[in-house]
């Protein structure tokens, strides 16, 4: 089953030889060694003065899950749930959840049987957060940085390598379902990405305003025009969109499906299908003595007010945490529990980004609530979020670690953990390091001390232990002349509303050079562009409609142009930080 040595990251190795690589990061003047997965430049330096401690804690931890593959037979299940938009504060801790009215006593569970992170850091917004979880990469890297809406005609790029196919390739049985939202091109659906089946949204939760319940309350305006008053002055027929897919479903290899329709009944038939269809899944599995791998991010709320409160917050982000993610979270475990298979599967549990803090939804019960700032913002608020992870024997219960981890790391520390470490992809930089460490021995065993995040396709921030500067400057002036102010000291100043000059002036220079080291890095190994393409190709039993969207002319008739040759040129619009909420804000 074991397709290598379980191993540590095939880095460079040796201390000098890591050195040397960090040195040859800034000068641009190398390629790390071949064959080894490359890192951002950062990792290097601290491979360079902690690698032989790390070896010699990596013998230990060998041993250890080598031990319970002997007893269950196999490598661990893999398990990661992912939800929207919550503050960090607002789960797993219950003061604060008295003051926010919910309750979720499951999901704090995860916090008391297993670890809480303190330091967890996602992307800014739910398309790159995903797409930085599936590839182990930040968004900016796959070209995955712009938010997905309807008919997006974009995804991620077929040449990225996912975890489902790191994981695939080493013998796991691998499934997605819930909220994808990695695309609307046919190589970016999840089945199409490794997932040996999938049920999945192209989309986000505003696929709930894409209802004809949303266009008669004015939530969505002349999506379906088959409802209006006929307008005398139309002239184009092609301008609003006709069709879509809300929902669809697919096997590796096999056909893909629209599931459902695009109604509010579909709609809020999604986490409970998924929900069913994991643990057959789960099953299958267990009865074939394979180990699996299940993504299962519940689409959790829905912007129309249709559902009954359950909360004291009587609010959709209380609500889709207490009375949808909750009870999930407490099903999957039962499940294990009923399966046998507790104790040989590691369950991640988190959020994607920050709060929706910046112009929600009204009574959507978004709030800053430690940190400031929300999705969209490289403030702490918007990039540090709720995470858990539970593993009954492995991780020691009631862990709080101080230790940084990023959601890149998931990659990486899943495909240690997995034995399937050759399996991750050497030509390109792979942001997420193995945190294996830091889940089976705990606080301070971590192998992160820095971040970077960025605003879209800019780089907004850089965290380097308790230290941050703002790339994005409040006092542009500053910047300009050499004497910037946006340097943080975030223990005392969590808010980020105290810049410091003199203080933290001496950090200018180190700064400088981490964010030089990054990009010169990034020559060698340079972002892929957006993946663009016709929407929703490749559906089975597609719509006539849908068809007629994806073919003008057979609408049009002859152009003297071809009327799809704009999606070729996507990329050449520049980028809305509207997309995503008030970035840099």
């Amino acid at each position: 089953m074991r397709c290598n040595n379980r191993g540590r990251p095939r880095t460079l190795g040796a201390l000098g030889v890591a050195i040397t690589a960090a040195s040859t990061a800034l000068s641009g003047a190398a390629l790390a060694q071949e064959g080894e997965i490359v890192f951002d430049a950062e990792f290097y330096v601290l491979q360079a003065q902690n690698g032989e401690a790390w070896a010699a804690e990596d013998v230990e931890l060998e041993a250890k899950l080598a031990e319970l593959e002997e007893r269950f037979g196999r490598p661990p299940n893999l398990i990661h749930i992912m939800w929207d938009d919550t503050a960090y504060g607002d789960l797993g801790m219950p003061g604060i959840q008295m003051v926010r009215g919910l309750d979720t006593p499951n999901i704090n569970a995860l916090a008391e049987d297993g670890m809480m992170f303190t330091r967890m850091y996602t992307e800014v917004g739910c398309t790159p957060s995903r797409a930085a979880a599936a590839t182990g990469r930040m968004a900016v890297r796959s070209g995955m940085y712009n938010i997905g809406m309807l008919q997006e005609s974009h995804g991620l790029d077929a040449e990225e390598v996912t975890m489902a196919e790191v994981l695939g390739d080493a013998g796991y049985a691998t499934a997605f379902y819930g909220k994808w939202h990695l695309g609307d091109i046919e190589e970016s659906y999840p089945h199409n990405q490794g997932f040996d089946e999938a049920l999945f949204t192209g989309y986000n939760q505003i696929l709930s305003l894409n209802t004809r319940e949303a266009e008669q309350g004015n939530a969505s305006i002349g999506l379906f025009e088959d409802m209006l008053v006929e307008d005398p002055y139309k002239l184009d027929d092609t301008f609003i969109t006709k069709d879509w897919i809300m929902v669809a479903e697919g096997t590796k290899d096999g056909e893909t499906l629209q599931w459902g329709d695009n109604t509010t009944e579909t709609y809020e038939a999604i986490d409970g299908e998924g929900l069913e269809r994991m643990f057959a899944f789960m099953e299958r599995a267990v009865e074939a003595e394979q180990p699996f791998y299940v993504a299962n991010w519940p689409i959790m709320a829905n912007f129309m007010p249709i559902r009954p409160k359950c909360t004291r917050a009587r609010a959709l982000l209380q609500n889709g945490l207490q009375c949808t993610v909750d009870p999930m979270i407490a099903g999957i475990r039962a499940k294990l529990e009923d399966l046998g298979i507790s104790e040989n599967t590691l369950i991640v549990a988190m959020a994607d980004n920050g709060p929706m803090s910046h112009n929600p939804p009204p009574g959507t019960g978004f709030a800053e609530t430690i940190f400031r700032g929300g999705k969209g913002d490289f403030l702490e608020g918007g990039v540090r979020v709720p995470a858990f992870a539970v593993w009954p024997g492995m991780i020691e219960p009631g862990s709080l670690p101080g230790d940084m981890i990023h959601i890149t790391d998931l990659f990486t520390t899943f495909a240690s953990l997995a034995g399937a470490m050759d399996n991750i992809p050497t030509d390109r930089v792979i942001d997420g390091l193995d945190q294996t460490a830091l889940l089976l021995n705990g606080d301070t065993h971590g192998r992160r001390d820095y971040t970077f995040t960025y605003a879209g396709p800019t780089l907004g921030a850089v965290v380097k232990g308790d230290y941050k500067r703002h790339m994005i400057s409040p006092d542009p002036v500053g910047e300009a002349s050499g004497i910037p102010a946006a340097f943080y000291f975030l223990p005392s100043d969590p808010r980020e509303v105290q810049p410091m000059l003199t203080n933290l002036i001496h950090l200018k220079r180190p700064f400088n050079r981490m964010v030089l080291r990054h990009n010169l890095w990034k020559e060698r190994y340079p972002d892929r562009p957006e993946k663009h393409g016709i929407p929703w190709t490749g559906i089975a039993n597609a719509s006539e409609q849908l068809l007629r969207e994806q073919n003008p002319q057979l609408v049009l008739g002859d152009l003297p142009f071809d009327p799809l040759e704009y999606i070729e040129h996507l990329d050449e619009l520049p980028f809305d930080p509207n997309g995503d909420p008030s970035i840099g804000q």
